[in-house]
């Protein structure tokens, strides 16, 4: 009999266990900080590489986010399953479901730039209130794609479903995420101030910490 397909079901869980997640994240990071942050340096290279073209570059850039985020999943797949990580983990998601990763950055790109483009629009250009809005009114496309990666990559959900799925367990666990989310905004703005140098150390720990929740979270994961 085949296996029933992932259903996407996630479950609440205590706001404590954020610093459970944060915790696993370090502790993964510690495994194989060489390869860590080999990836690292050479994910952020490339998302800057691409960055630099104007308005084309940045739309590439969000597309390529899930795609790149499966394969930093990946390595935490690995190491959790007591594999040997490589570089070449980074590159999964182009090499499985890359059509539907894509989709999923398709739809994070267009939200955020529509939501952009509204905000200026209402604000007559003010930029403070605009990236205000933005920031307010991102918060649901994010949540719509905080676990699609992992959704897609790991059990071939399609977009749409994977991202109500994201989207469902974000509201149900929306205390222990804003906590989260708080956290990893407040540590991005002191990774920056070295010349951004501490993002190669936090963006793993930071996507091992994602993995940690998507694990916690999903219980048929």
């Amino acid at each position: 009999m085949a296996p029933a397909a992932f259903s996407g079901r996630s479950r609440e869980v205590d706001p404590g266990a954020v610093f459970d997640w944060l915790t696993q994240g370090w502790t993964m990071f510690l495994v194989n900080p060489g390869i860590w942050l080999g990836c690292g340096v050479l994910l952020l290279v490339m998302l800057m590489a691409i960055s630099i073209v104007p308005v084309f570059g940045q739309i590439a850039a969000h597309l390529l986010v899930p795609l790149f985020g499966a394969g930093m999943l990946q390595l935490c797949r690995r190491i959790s399953d007591g594999q040997e990580p490589q570089i070449s983990d980074l590159f999964a998601g182009f090499r499985h479901n890359a059509g539907q990763l894509v989709m999923v950055g398709v739809f994070f790109a267009l939200g955020i730039f529509g939501i952009a483009l509204v905000a200026f629009a209402l604000t007559l250009g003010g930029i403070m209130l605009a990236g205000l809005m933005v920031l307010v009114l991102s918060v649901p496309v994010i949540m719509a794609v905080w676990f699609a990666p992992a959704l897609v990559f790991f059990h071939d959900m399609q977009p749409l479903a994977a991202m109500r799925a994201s989207f469902a367990a974000g509201l149900r666990n929306w205390l222990v995420m804003t906590i989260f989310g708080v956290f990893l905004m407040v540590a991005a703005f002191f990774a920056m101030l070295p010349l951004g140098l501490g993002m190669m150390l936090l963006l793993p720990v930071a996507s091992a910490a994602v993995y940690a929740s998507y694990r916690d979270i999903f219980p048929e994961a």
